[in-house]
């Protein structure tokens, strides 16, 4: 494990393996380095790797107060410690975070964004969002951690049992507190809704994934996201979900990301 140093010295801990063209994933809500790190370990062969801990997580450090911006140069920080530039693969709002960073202007070579999850331009689904956001920044607050988890996995679509053996089998109260930077994240376009102005900056080569069982709103996400990207492509993963196993993404990413 390596650390490096963010603009506002904040420690980010990242792992690096493999050689080859740099390689930065981004892991989504609930998410640390280990989440990530199956995927290096499939990608390293042909790229030099680097899963990190996002601020809060893991052996990150979390200064306060949050903000996106403080992610996006720990994102900054990391591309330096890689030489300058790299390619970044972002999933759910790890894929938010992505763009936020490049629309900024970092370094960034090619982009690939897993299922950012931006909301439906729908009052209604909306008005239901906002209000469990509000049911699990209260959790958070009360310290029910696994409680708030339960509910942000309800509203990612997952059913409420088997939200409650994801946490009873995973061990996620520590990180619920990043939770809220999640909705950070997402809530940088207004409404949470698909960020065109954003995305019309992202100019270089950027891939768009979603699988084709994944809950309709990531679907259509996704798809407007690739439609926004001046330089982007859409592909659906068939038979897949939010989730896909990294021997069967890493060749997606592996065709997209060699250089040609």
């Amino acid at each position: 494990m390596d650390h490096v140093v963010s603009a506002d010295g904040t420690r980010i801990a990242y792992e690096r393996s493999g050689s080859g063209t740099p390689l930065i994933l981004i892991g989504g809500a609930l998410c640390d380095r280990g989440s990530t790190r199956p995927l290096a370990q499939a990608l390293e062969p042909d790229f030099t790797v680097v899963s990190y801990d996002r601020r809060g997580r893991g052996d990150s450090g979390n200064t306060s107060p949050y903000a996106v911006a403080r992610e996006v140069e720990d994102l900054a920080a990391l591309i330096t410690a890689l030489g300058g530039t790299a390619a970044v693969y972002g999933h759910s709002s790890g894929a938010g975070l992505l763009v936020e960073a490049a629309a900024a202007g970092l370094p960034i070579s090619k982009a690939v964004l897993h299922e950012p999850p931006y909301s439906p331009d729908d009052p209604e689904a909306q008005r239901q969002s906002d209000e469990s956001a509000v049911v699990v920044e209260r959790l958070i607050a009360d310290g029910q951690n696994l409680n708030a988890v339960t509910e942000f996995l309800q509203m990612t679509g997952m059913p409420k049992d088997a939200a409650e053996e994801w946490v009873a089998s995973y061990g996620l109260a520590a990180l619920a507190p990043t939770i809220l930077h999640d909705f950070a994240v997402m809530d940088s376009s207004p409404g949470g809704v698909v960020p065109v102005d954003k995305l019309a900056r992202v100019t270089q080569p950027a891939l768009a994934l979603c699988g084709s069982f994944s809950p309709p709103f990531m679907v259509d996400a996704a798809r407007l996201v690739a439609k926004a990207l001046p330089n982007g492509q859409y592909v659906v993963l068939e038979g897949h979900h939010h989730v896909v196993p990294p021997e069967l993404l890493a060749p997606v990413l592996r065709d997209f990301l060699s250089p040609r």
